[in-house]
């Protein structure tokens, strides 16, 4: 067998969602992350009581890294997921969904939330006008807020699990989702897909984060002592 045949049977072996793994090295990232948005959390409870938590472009299944925490305050939390794709929730004490979008720029018009929590979302909104609005509807409905994203110079390409990745031109990266298997996505048939595939997937990096996000501290995530995610804060 030639090296590019051992190489495209690795590329095209079907991928298992590590998120729902609790031993995976991504699932051990979420839950890392989690001790940080647990004390914003317990500082909002202490000062009202409770707190109505806004998870854009999140889902039910996410919050599993804080589950013993969340059945501890679950008389205190209230989140409301807001995602485009269609779902429902399994439980409906904590959790409410909307299928709405989270650039939508009359996104909860006239509501406050306590807290805006957002993972590894905003790379996928579309173009940066787009970026601008989710980042706008994420300052505008809480005086709190978290948001993480991939940052796009670590060499590692999260959702494609390709190194390099997000530095090739776009029409390359159609190419290769075409061809091959790649990270969450077996192999792409229809081109127009394929380039609405890759056009949602734009990583950011620290200063767009910080343009974006102008009231936020911006901290990273690292791993092997390289900035692997970038996080901005608002506590």
């Amino acid at each position: 067998m030639s090296a590019s045949d051992i190489f495209e049977n690795i590329l095209a072996k079907p991928k298992i969602d590590p998120y729902t793994n609790r031993n995976s090295i991504e699932f051990k990232f979420r839950e890392r992350r989690f001790a940080t948005i647990r004390n914003i959390l317990k500082s909002i409870i202490d000062e009202k009581g409770s707190a109505s938590i806004l998870d854009l472009g999140g889902t039910e299944t996410y919050w599993n890294i804080g589950k013993e925490f969340i059945e501890a305050n679950r008389n205190r939390l209230h989140i409301t997921i807001v995602n485009t794709l269609e779902a429902s929730t399994e439980n409906g004490g904590i959790f409410t969904y909307h299928q709405m979008s989270a650039t939508d720029p009359d996104l909860f018009k006239g509501q406050e939330f306590d807290f805006v929590h957002s993972n590894s979302v905003i790379e996928h909104v579309g173009a940066y006008a787009d970026m601008q609005a989710f980042a706008d509807n994420t300052r505008r409905l809480a005086p709190r807020y978290y948001v993480q994203t991939p940052n796009y110079w670590f060499p590692y390409e999260p959702h494609f699990r390709f190194p390099g990745f997000q530095y090739l031109p776009e029409r390359v990266r159609c190419t290769l989702i075409m061809r091959y298997s790649l990270g969450f996505f077996r192999r792409i048939e229809d081109k127009a897909e394929a380039e609405d595939i890759i056009q949602h997937h734009r990583l950011l990096s620290s200063r767009q984060m910080a343009a974006l996000f102008p009231d936020a501290a911006i901290s990273h995530e690292k791993f092997a002592k390289l900035n692997k995610s970038i996080i901005a804060i608002k506590a």
